[in-house]
């Protein structure tokens, strides 16, 4: 049987070991060694915000944003232009549709700083709840939505679909659309394919868009 001395002594080691080991651990590495005056090194300041201007429903906006914000984020949290929906934020669904120049865009895909002197047209610009523009006008007539989420981006892409025809450019349909685009219900469906309906109201959309696309011709 060993002496209770021994246990002691053994005790004693491990409570000297154990407390080398933590100054050790506290002693600061080279890579973090303070100043004389015992200051932490000054870190390097980077400028992450970046100034823009945009034309945003034809009024000018000022905006001073992050240099990774995007364009939807600048719409919905610096401008408070929610009608402009975030789905997926990946560019799958459509719902964060708006124009620039006049051409369709995923808005979630894109900067807010790329688009300096640029004119946006979001669905607040389009219509008001007393003069709605023909397309929002068409989507209420034909039931074109039923939750609602995606209709923003709908009509914004199906006015900017319209415009599109209207100008000849063509989609990929087939061959013979690509001489002669036509507002045709497959016409339409593929240029509408980019905008998902969860609800599955892709029949009254092609309505609508239809009734307004009659309306130009």
């Amino acid at each position: 049987m060993r002496n209770p001395s021994e246990f002691e002594l053994s005790r004693r080691k491990m409570l000297i070991g154990a407390a080398a080991t933590s100054v050790t651990a506290a002693a600061p590495t080279r890579g973090s060694a303070q100043s004389a005056d015992g200051a932490s090194p000054a870190k390097t300041q980077v400028n992450a915000t970046s100034k823009v201007s945009i034309t945003v429903n034809g009024q000018v906006r000022s905006l001073d944003v992050d240099t990774r914000t995007t364009l939807l984020d600048a719409l919905r949290e610096n401008l408070h232009l929610t009608g402009t929906k975030k789905g997926c934020d990946h560019g799958q669904c459509g719902a964060c549709t708006v124009m620039i120049e006049g051409r369709r865009i995923n808005s979630c895909l894109t900067l807010a700083v790329m688009h300096e002197g640029d004119r946006v047209t979001t669905i607040e610009g389009l219509g008001t709840p007393d003069n709605l523009h023909p397309m929002q006008a068409a989507f209420v007539k034909h039931d074109g939505y039923q939750c609602g989420y995606c209709t923003p981006g709908q009509i914004c892409s199906a006015v900017a679909v319209l415009d599109e025809i209207s100008a000849g450019i063509p989609s990929h349909v087939s061959a013979d659309l690509l001489a002669a685009p036509e507002a045709t219900a497959a016409e339409l469906r593929e240029r509408m394919s980019g905008n998902i309906c969860r609800c599955g109201a892709y029949s009254n959309i092609v309505d609508a868009v239809t009734e307004v696309a009659g309306r130009k011709a």
